[in-house]
């Protein structure tokens, strides 16, 4: 297994940690199984913002699904303030690369969705969704249907969708990924201001290095498959960060170190 380099928060990350994953394995297939995921092992502090970077096929959407309870490890496990997951859970709360809208639901009911299945009904939840439609720009749009949204508008519902039953966790998995350039820079600023607002302990998957540093508190970086911890680093820019930030020498030596990491590892051709 590679050296794990780490730039810890410090002693207390694992005391006070809302994420706790623990030697967890996971392997494909049992004639020639296929090992995603080796030896993988970290903590998330409450209310941190976690970015897991790394080249395709390293295991970043399997750590997600394991860490979400939609797949159960090989070994190992993953714990939610000290309860083991192996199920979905209510105080959980995934957004996909693809916001995944049902198009006869208007982006009310689609951010509803969860709340319906729970049971969650009345005047609160609904209070809630408003407020939370209001705090990603879409006040307005509550009666509109996802064929009438931009592709950012449609990805805005689906962060909605997560934190309408107010989980403590939000996983997300390249959720800006199919966006362009532009739209996905205004999408990291959103999201950044939506994560200030609720302060929800955060676990964001991604291609991309500038995002990550640009988002996170810390990056997690991953080699290529099978997926084990190279690297993590802390990321100290104050909140909330202008997207200028990238332009500072500080953030071209975060994003260099990490990309050096990747090209070490094999993660970049």
């Amino acid at each position: 297994m590679n050296e794990v380099v780490a730039e810890r928060l410090g002693s207390g990350v694992a005391a006070l940690s809302a994420i706790g994953v623990r030697d967890l394995d996971v392997c494909f297939g049992s004639d020639q199984p296929v090992v995603a995921l080796d030896k993988i092992t970290f903590d998330v502090a409450d209310g941190e913002f976690l970015a897991v970077v790394g080249p395709s096929g390293c295991g970043k959407s399997t750590l997600l699904k394991v860490l979400a309870g939609l797949l159960a490890p090989t070994a190992g496990h993953v714990s939610l303030r000290g309860e083991v997951v192996s199920r979905p859970r209510r105080d959980i709360g995934v957004v996909f690369q693809s916001p995944v809208l049902f198009p006869w639901r208007s982006v009310m009911e689609n951010a509803l969705l969860p709340a319906d299945v729970i049971g969650l009904t009345g005047p609160a939840i609904t209070s809630r969704t408003q407020a939370l439609l209001n705090l990603v720009g879409l006040a307005g749009f509550e009666k509109r249907y996802p064929r009438e949204l931009s592709g950012g508008m449609q990805q805005r519902v689906g962060i909605v969708r997560a934190l309408v039953h107010n989980p403590s966790v939000l996983l997300m998995d390249e959720p800006f990924g199919a966006l362009d350039a532009l739209t996905r820079e205004i999408m990291n600023r959103e999201l950044q201001r939506i994560w200030l607002e609720e302060r929800k302990t955060v676990l964001f998957i991604t291609h991309s290095i500038a995002e990550a540093v640009y988002l996170a508190d810390r990056v997690l970086v991953m080699t290529p498959r099978p997926g084990r911890v190279a690297l993590e680093v802390r990321v100290d820019f104050p909140r909330p960060r202008p997207l200028s930030v990238v332009n500072t020498k500080e953030f071209g030596a975060h994003v260099a170190r990490i990309r050096d990491v990747l090209d070490a590892s094999g993660g970049i051709e």
